[in-house]
């Protein structure tokens, strides 16, 4: 991550969660098993309970006068958004930070440098003080469900095999499926973002 990246002029730019969750395109995204994408990621967000009360304590317990925001560069059209970004949002919340949306395509400049493996795969959760100064970043995915695509890339370089795209949404069919196994990824996420969070010099 550039260490000198200052997002200041970012907060404010974006839209706030419940915004981005009426503004939601109905799509059926059938390789991730959402028939409805809207009502998928109202209902997560809607029925997201903490698993473990230690979590919600944590979330709880950090510094309010820090005034820190989280910028969630996305979209609507990205399965990994639905199951995710509710839980950043109830998170966020929790944790008493502004929450703002960046839709990807009006921010790629942002976008660009957050990418993962070279790519723009979202959602990617930003963390900033008022300062602007960028703390860390989340995202695009719980690293064991990454895993898959990191796999996925690795064993298949060129895309121009006859049967990449056969394999890729295979491979889309996998990740929709972990995601789908029970709460394991927010377990994931929670954890993942408490060690994010403790590597922040918070005072």
């Amino acid at each position: 991550m550039n260490k000198t990246l200052n997002l200041k002029h970012k907060i404010g730019q974006g839209i706030s969660p419940h915004a981005f969750m009426e503004s939601m395109e109905i799509r059926t995204m059938e390789l991730s098993g959402i028939p409805n994408t809207k009502e998928k990621m109202i209902g997560n967000y809607e029925h997201f309970t903490w698993a473990r009360a230690e979590d919600k304590a944590f979330f709880g317990s950090i510094p309010e006068h820090e005034d820190l925001h989280c910028l969630i560069l996305c979209t609507d059209w990205c399965p990994d958004v639905i199951w995710n970004v509710p839980v950043l949002f109830r998170v966020m919340e929790q944790a008493r930070m502004t929450i703002e949306v960046l839709i990807m395509e009006d921010h790629l400049e942002t976008m660009d440098q957050f990418l993962t493996d070279g790519g723009r795969a979202q959602p990617i959760a930003v963390f900033v003080k008022r300062s602007g100064e960028v703390l860390g970043r989340w995202g695009a995915r719980p690293a064991y469900i990454q895993a898959v695509m990191d796999h996925f890339k690795a064993t298949h370089p060129d895309k121009q095999d006859p049967k990449y795209q056969e394999d890729l949404n295979q491979t889309y069919r996998e990740i929709g499926k972990l995601y789908r196994d029970g709460n394991e990824y927010q377990r994931v996420m929670l954890q993942e973002l408490r060690e994010l969070i403790l590597g922040w010099e918070l005072h």
